[in-house]
């Protein structure tokens, strides 16, 4: 009993560290993840830790959530779940009610970009060493580097859905991969399980999405409330973005609950403070049905990803037994790799050149390169990264 109290301890005091410093967005969340449970406290090896990053981005949700909810499970069981999982989210969450009631009762948002600016550099460092350390694992011979660089090309030539990018990778790089095994064995129903899952859901998508707003609500209830961030819950995939077409188009075109305004606003606070941007919901269901609704929408926007981290854990193991799905699972982990090498990408020209500017920002990248030598040589831990940038924001500011 005490052993099983104290990894839950740890646990809790871990992810709730995570939950305040885990600006970034979600490949800064698992950089940061990885770092704590692969490299510092050996919870468990970066080939598994891969091996869940590449199943969980095949599944809705948000993947550093998940992620966390993972890693809880693996260290202190079911409750451990339960555990990271909420203790990850907590921080963002109360961070951004209070968010909501300075504005509710306000009508103005705190200014916090001067910490910002200083941040997002320093997670810069964070990801570049995590993707050094991830991406050895994952390129783990030559024929894996053809499969990196179709998912990469399919993302940002051909702008391909993640899901369906990661889904093209694992699948051809699957028979890539097999096709030079002689004695190899077709694969059967069994092995193709998780492949058909994630893809029905990836196709799924759309159809669900419209349907949640396929009725006209006249007035705001809890339930209904709580039902409409419950379906976005479920069928979440791509981030961000995605989430700001599904917000747009129920709560400001069909339901007529925000504003236009209110909603850019609530997507700037999931921009700005730390954890998984879905804590968005939070500010949004506060705004419209006060401390109530703002329960009610992060449960309904949270609880699917427990659920589905929940049964797809155990499916993992599985799929290294076999030839096939292992197979499938190495072109994912490195699919994967390659959808985090092309975020970063994107988050190092938004944050070393940035739009307004259009000129390099000298002291972004003198923070970038300074964090990177500190996080890489010296193994910093990235909570002093995040402080220190938002001090010289501060300063600088």
């Amino acid at each position: 009993m005490n052993s099983t109290l104290g990894r839950l301890g740890e646990v809790a005091t871990l992810f709730f560290k995570l939950g305040i410093i885990g600006f970034g967005g979600p490949v800064a969340h698992i950089a940061m993840i990885e770092d704590e449970v692969v490299k510092r406290r050996q919870w468990m090896t970066r080939e598994h830790f891969l091996d869940l990053i590449g199943a969980t981005n095949l599944i809705p949700g948000p993947n550093s959530t998940e992620m966390a909810i993972h890693v809880g499970y693996m260290y202190a069981g079911w409750l451990g779940l339960i555990v990271a999982g909420v203790c990850f989210i907590l921080p963002a969450v109360l961070i951004t009610g209070v968010f909501a009631w300075i504005y509710v009762n306000y009508g103005n948002l705190p200014q916090v970009a001067p910490l910002l600016y200083g941040i997002k550099p320093a997670v810069l460092a964070v990801i570049l060493d995590a993707l050094w350390r991830l991406g050895k694992k994952a390129v783990k011979s030559r024929k894996m580097l053809p499969i990196a660089l179709g998912v990469v090309i399919l993302l940002l030539l051909l702008k391909l859905n993640e899901v369906i990018a990661l889904l093209i990778g694992g699948i051809l790089g699957m028979i890539w991969l097999r096709s030079s095994d002689r004695n190899q064995t077709p694969p059967n129903t069994a092995n193709f399980l998780i492949v058909n899952f994630t893809t029905g859901a990836a196709f799924k998508t759309t159809a669900v999405s419209a349907a949640t707003t396929a009725h006209t609500i006249a007035k705001v209830s809890l339930w209904k409330l709580g039902l409409f961030f419950l379906k976005v819950g479920s069928v979440l995939f791509g981030g961000g973005f995605v989430l700001v077409a599904f917000l747009e188009g129920g709560l400001v075109q069909e339901y007529g609950w925000l504003t236009q305004q209110q909603l850019l606003d609530a997507i700037a606070i999931g921009q700005f403070t730390p954890g998984p941007i879905l804590s968005t919901a939070t500010f949004i269901g506060y705004i419209i049905a006060g401390l109530p609704g703002a329960i009610v929408a992060t449960v309904g926007i949270f609880l699917p990803s427990f659920f589905f981290t929940a049964i797809l854990n155990p499916l993992v193991p599985r799929l290294r037994a076999s030839l096939w799905t292992s197979a499938f699972l190495d072109a994912v982990n490195v699919s994967a790799v390659a959808l985090m090498v092309v975020v970063t990408l994107e988050l190092a020209a938004a944050t070393l050149i940035p739009k307004t500017a259009y000129k390099v920002d000298f002291l972004a990248v003198a923070i970038a390169m300074v964090s990177a030598v500190l996080v890489i040589r010296f193994r910093i831990n990235a909570a002093w990264l995040i402080f220190g940038g938002a001090f010289i924001g501060w300063v600088a500011l």
